[in-house]
């Protein structure tokens, strides 16, 4: 037994599948196949049932499994205190993004750990604010980039940048609107939304309550991708920053208007989990993501 067979495990255990295990491995098919007979001949039982559907965990692998799991924590908590020791940044960053900054931010960001860093390795989890502020709270991401509407008071957060909000619909669908559209009007539009809770979602129904605009929600939708697709279709509009959106409207496929009086701004913003102490490779993830985030935000 090895800790690469370990891994090997976990990996068979996610993906399903032999192959795809060593697809993602980078070896050989039959060295996965070759590494998880050992295994099972040395444990005297099967981990896996072959189905038609791919690799299921046999009744032995579900009790080994969570073991197999707390083994490898523990041994990259050791690598990462040796390395750390050793005054070198090492081990796994769990970092939440927004869907709208990952595309551009985390291309970079990986780049420079693998120069800078690269005993540092990234887990990142992609969702809406209200999902990465739960994850946070309970210790399973160190540092998350999130939405705050309007001025973030936090006292434990620090301010990336401040970006307006934007119409966003089919090319050609807004062209009549340039260069802004005003809150009242968006009555006008039928819109597709993110569901409640939702920061966004909450943000607009109190300006609607205010200005007693009625807005017209034709379709809750929770992914990104998806609201620019259904956006894209030209039967709805939706309702996002621009750097969401940016390289779409350059390609032609999107238009995006800014939303004004009322402006809507949204703070994006950086923070740090408290439930455990920061290890030195967080940090320096927080470092290169305040260097890199900041210029996109402009």
């Amino acid at each position: 037994m090895n800790l690469k067979q370990l891994q090997s495990v976990l990996l068979m255990d996610e993906l399903g599948s032999i192959s795809r295990t060593a697809v993602a491995l980078g070896t050989a098919q039959s060295l996965v196949s070759r590494q998880l007979a050992q295994l099972e001949v040395e444990w005297g039982d099967q981990l896996f049932v072959r189905t038609g559907r791919g690799l299921v965990l046999s009744d032995f692998g579900r009790l080994v499994l969570p073991q197999i799991r707390l083994l490898l924590d523990q041994a990259e908590r050791l690598e990462t205190l040796v390395r750390e020791s050793a005054g070198i940044p090492a081990g796994t960053v769990h970092i939440g993004v927004l869907p709208s900054m990952s595309r551009r931010l985390l291309p970079s960001l990986f780049a420079q750990l693998r120069i800078h860093a690269p005993a540092v390795r990234l887990h990142v989890v992609e969702g809406f604010s209200g999902d990465l502020d739960e994850k946070l709270a309970s210790g399973e991401l160190d540092l998350i980039i999130v939405n705050r509407y309007g001025v973030s008071n936090a006292r434990d957060e620090e301010t990336l940048g401040i970006v307006d909000t934007y119409l966003v619909g089919k090319a050609g669908s807004l062209s009549a609107h340039q260069p802004q559209v005003h809150f009242a009007a968006l009555s006008d539009f039928p819109l597709i939304l993110p569901s409640r809770p939702n920061g966004l979602r909450t943000t607009l129904d109190q300006l609607a309550r205010k200005h007693q605009v009625t807005l017209n929600v034709v379709i809750e939708v929770d992914t990104l991708n998806a609201m620019k697709d259904v956006a894209a279709g030209g039967e709805a509009f939706t309702i996002l920053p621009l750097l969401a959106v940016q390289e779409d409207v350059e390609r032609g496929l999107l238009d995006a208007v800014q939303i004004c009086r009322p402006d809507i701004k949204r703070t994006i913003a950086l923070a740090f989990t408290h439930q455990h102490p920061l290890s030195k490779a967080a940090r320096v993830v927080g470092s290169y993501v305040r260097e890199l985030a900041k210029p996109l935000l402009v």
